[in-house]
């Protein structure tokens, strides 16, 4: 039931694929509600920019011998078919909007055979900015579907939809549709925190595994902190095996190359984060004489905030006086630029705390000479930057290194060509501020994408909660409350208010789960459906070909698709009661509410 296809000379076929997306492109085929109905449960997540499916829709069945050939000359991409393949022909997915009502079921037509896969450029590796497009034609007549795409990335992007095309017992598969789609951004991802809390690698292959049906295509691993240290080092084993939480709490090199190999056959770039020089005290139990302040009360008695050793308990930085603390950084770098092949490189530099560095006798000295913080962090990025420049790295930081109030470097430090920022505070100022300065950007505005934002604090005697008014104080206890909505996530405009120019320096976003109240057991529902909402605002924006926010109209496709990735194995949580679907529009408003 699997077959291979390798028999196109490779010119002839660049040629013929390249015509086909410049004729899909010309014809600018959009959705429309004479195309389209969002409520015929047989729909595609994330929407796809050009999608055709002319009335009467119409499905036929598909043949329990179908089979898809392609070019099998490319290992991720034969891992991808054959998984595909074996979705497509036992999923059975039932939808749970009955379609037979809105979509002509013909039984009598033949029955779709195969789904041919051609692919211009099969060495594009899955780096930021590969090509991800893709057409897609199922005919009406059955007999053989078609699938082109630049790159095997876009192949696999491709796949994705027509596996949603398809749907019952026998299956069906919708035909007379036609697709050509591609993300409005390139960089489409979520980032875990595996340092507060730890999450064995089955979680993380799994939330991959959700990441490609959605068509995300970065897996921010932010691996390390002040809480733990879960990486197994080559050449600092010991950060490990003191700084976790114990010995069945790390990712051994072979537990990193399966997540890797894992992600680029799902086309999801795995990008890590070693965070330095703050949220480092974990480091401090394999090098304590490099890390200032560790173990420590973060916020003394008495103390004002202002002079806190850290922003949350779990304090500690590296010390950038001491020669010692780049010999192990740099033994780190080296070492995870061998085991990650992911061209950036995440170096974190967020929440540099004044008070850890000042606590330390020999900044003292330094301050007391004249010396400034922002100073002791040039140091440390002039000392870290071009090494991993040199390895072939581009180079991710918070924004904080270049935006912060109180610790921050000069622009002049951080080549634009070598550096990206990630934004997490002040939602569009931020984003505005990084571009205006000529720095690519990843928007994680902790306002709208933060994963964790509602939840509380976990401060274990925090007397804000001892009231008995009600009051929902600070918006349910957390920083960055409250809980941010699919739909908060779903309409927001990560370029609002940029230039023409300055969006092109917008690389995509991420939503973000940091793990202080997160761990396994709610890993799935904290991240879905929410993050597919992102997924689709990214990848086909947020708004109808009128121009005007869809999120009403994505409601009914989100129940569908959330029901179909729990059915997947996804424990995503429920947007609406079942009676919303079963009765369309009659959970809507016409009014605004509150």
């Amino acid at each position: 039931m699997f077959s291979v296809f390798n028999t196109f000379n490779s010119s002839a076929l660049q040629i013929l694929i390249i015509l086909s997306l410049l004729l899909a492109s010309a014809a600018q085929i959009s959705f429309s509600s004479s195309q389209s109905n969002s409520n015929s449960g047989v729909n595609v997540w994330p929407k796809p920019r050009n999608f055709s499916w002319p009335q009467p829709q119409q499905a036929n069945l598909l043949s329990p011998n179908f089979s898809i050939t392609f070019p099998d000359h490319h290992k991720y991409l034969s891992s991808s078919v054959k998984r595909y393949l074996q979705l497509i022909l036992s999923e059975h997915h039932l939808p749970l909007v009955n379609p037979s009502s809105f979509i002509h079921i013909n039984t009598s037509a033949p029955p779709l055979l195969t789904l041919s896969v051609t692919v211009a450029d099969l060495s594009a590796p899955l780096h930021h900015g590969v090509d991800e497009s893709y057409t897609l034609t199922i005919p009406i007549s059955g007999g053989a579907a078609d699938l082109a795409a630049q790159t095997a990335w876009g192949a696999m992007r491709g796949l994705e939809t027509f596996s949603q095309l398809v749907w019952g017992d026998p299956s069906l598969v919708a035909v007379g549709v036609y697709v050509w789609d591609s993300p409005l951004f390139g960089h489409r991802g979520v980032m875990l925190d595996t340092s507060r809390n730890f999450y064995g690698v089955q979680d993380m292959l799994r939330t991959i595994e959700a990441m490609s049906a959605n068509k995300l295509n970065v897996f921010h691993w932010h691996i390390t902190d002040s809480h733990s240290f879960p990486l197994m080092v080559p050449s600092e084993p010991e950060l490990a095996s003191k700084g976790s939480y114990g010995s069945n709490m790390h990712y051994s090199p072979a537990d990193v190359t399966k997540i890797v190999e894992f992600g680029l056959e799902h086309g999801v770039r795995v990008l890590p984060e070693i965070d330095s020089p703050g949220h480092t005290g974990s480091w401090a139990a394999a090098y304590p004489d490099i890390v200032t302040c560790a173990n420590m009360f973060w916020w003394p008695d008495g103390v004002d905030w202002a002079d806190r050793l850290a922003a949350e308990p779990g304090t500690g930085h590296l010390n950038p006086l001491n020669p010692k603390t780049y010999q192990v950084l740099k033994n780190i770098i080296r070492d995870v630029a061998i085991l990650f092949p992911e061209p950036f490189y995440h170096a974190g530099a967020d929440e540099i705390i004044p008070g850890c560095w000042k606590a330390d006798p020999t900044i003292q000295s330094f301050l007391s000479e004249g010396g400034t913080l922002s100073q002791l962090l040039e140091l440390f990025v002039n000392s870290t930057f071009p090494y991993i420049v040199s390895l072939n790295r581009t180079v991710v930081y918070w924004e904080d290194v270049l935006l912060d109030d109180n610790i921050k470097v000069q622009s002049t430090v951080l080549p634009q060509e070598h550096t990206i920022l990630q934004t997490w505070n002040n939602g569009h100022n931020n984003t505005k501020r990084i571009v205006s300065s000529g720095y690519r950007v990843i928007v994680s505005s902790s306002e709208f994408y933060y994963l964790d934002c509602g939840h509380g604090d976990f401060l274990g005697n925090n007397s804000i909660y001892d009231q008995q008014t009600g009051s929902g104080t600070r918006n349910g206890g957390s920083w960055c409350g409250p809980f941010k909505t699919w739909q908060t996530m779903y309409n927001y405009d990560i370029t609002y208010g940029l230039t023409e120019e300055e969006v092109k320096l917008v690389l995509g976003g991420e939503v973000a789960l940091w793990s202080e109240q997160a761990d396994p057991t709610v890993l799935d529902a904290r991240i879905w459906p929410r993050a597919s909402a992102v997924a689709e605002s990214l990848w086909s924006g947020n708004r109808d070909e009128k121009g005007m926010k869809r999120y009403a109209e994505a409601t009914d496709r989100l129940n569908e698709w959330r029901s179909r990735i729990v059915a997947r194995g996804v424990g995503a949580e429920p947007i609406q009661p079942l009676w919303c679907v079963r009765n369309p529009g009659m959970c809507n408003t016409f009014n605004p509410v509150g």
